[in-house]
């Protein structure tokens, strides 16, 4: 027999720390960007006294989900990314038994600029932000982005920009790993193998530029994500062997070592929200090339303060090559980005920071201020 939470009036557990079930994709050990900052958030909300808990909803069912919340009893439930937590959330045996806990919901850059395009998934976006009693948005964009599609929820939207963390000081020597040589240049992206982000196609490009520019090394890092995406980069990852190298998993503990063993940081997504690789590798120093979405736009030009980047068209593999070139070619224009970069890194809030925005938003929620 399930237990109804044990919640007090004015939103708190019997021993007055809220408790905060975040249900995410994936969760460490998995390093993907979904697992990396719902770690970021527990980590920080635990720093400020809250009693939070992680978990991956990408193959739980719903009696599972149900068990889990009799369990933690929680006093607030936080969706990060709409679609695959609003499945669940939304779904009549949650929803009924567990409606009047209040719901948080942060969506992804695949909610806002891919799943709309479906109907189906559209319904359970608008239908979990709906549902909430505030929607977390971690960039203007985002905000922006969310106003227009759905206008009647403006008063729900929360912009909490976006942090990054270093989970750790372990050394990864990138180059190493791979064979590569001090002299190569070596453009690194880590991301998850699937469609969205474009692997096989920044694979493709990299392909081109080797063909112009042969000290070119590529190193590609992350998790296999989509099966039958993953499998044809491999194959053209064994073809393209001579210059290209493909890790797995790189500890998150060892990220901003493997940072520092790249010339140049590519993020080749189709969408994105705000990447924690795009703030990972601009704080650690790297300058950037990144495809010209609106997730990535405002993070490589900022707001007048100097580009920490180089943009170029998706699917575009010669405008792919062209920037690359700059990049391999003129020194000076790197450490104009880094520069930059490291200025504007530096005005970045803190993890606690952001811890401080989440909480004033839970507060709200569940009725506290």
């Amino acid at each position: 027999m399930r237990r109804e939470p044990r919640v007090l009036p004015g939103g708190l557990n019997r021993n007055g720390i809220m408790r905060v079930l975040i249900l995410t994709p994936t969760a460490l050990p998995s390093v993907t960007g979904n697992a990396i900052t719902s770690e970021r958030w527990r980590r920080s909300l635990v720093s400020k006294g809250l009693d939070v808990k992680v978990l991956p909803v990408g193959q739980i069912s719903v009696s599972s989900l149900c068990e889990e919340i009799d369990r933690f009893r929680p006093d607030l439930l936080h969706g990060h990314h709409a679609l695959r937590s609003g499945r669940l959330l939304l779904d009549p045996e949650v929803s009924g038994r567990y409606g009047s806990i209040p719901v948080v919901v942060s969506p992804a850059g695949t909610d806002i600029n891919g799943d709309l395009g479906d109907r189906e998934k559209r319904e359970i976006v608008f239908g979990i932000c709906r549902h909430s009693r505030a929607i977390v948005a971690q960039g203007q964009g985002t905000v922006e982005k969310m106003g227009k599609l759905m206008p009647e929820l403006g008063g729900k939207m929360v912009n909490v920009p976006k942090s990054f963390m270093w989970f750790g000081e372990s050394v990864f020597d990138l180059r190493a790993a791979c064979g590569w040589s001090r002299e190569d240049f070596v453009f690194f992206m880590p991301a998850g193998i699937r469609p969205v982000k474009g692997n096989l196609e920044c694979l493709g490009a990299l392909d081109a530029l080797h063909s112009v520019r042969p000290r070119m090394r590529a190193v590609f890092a992350g998790p296999v994500l989509d099966v039958d995406y993953a499998r044809c980069f491999e194959a053209e990852i064994k073809r393209l062997r001579a210059f290209a190298y493909w890790i797995p998993k790189i500890p998150p503990e060892a990220m901003r070592s493997a940072y520092g063993g790249a010339d140049v940081v590519v993020n080749a997504s189709r969408a994105e929200g705000l990447s924690n690789v795009l703030l990972e590798a601009i704080a650690s120093g790297r300058p950037v090339l990144a495809s010209d979405i609106q997730g990535n736009r405002w993070m490589i030009l900022g707001d007048n303060g100097g580009a920490c980047g180089c943009l170029f068209e998706p699917g575009h593999t010669g405008d792919f090559v062209r920037q690359a070139t700059r990049l391999v070619d003129d020194g000076r224009l790197r450490e104009k980005l880094v520069q930059s970069g490291l200025s504007r890194a530096g005005k970045w809030p803190d993890p606690g920071t952001e811890a401080e925005r989440l909480i004033a938003t839970y507060r709200k929620a569940v009725g506290l201020s």
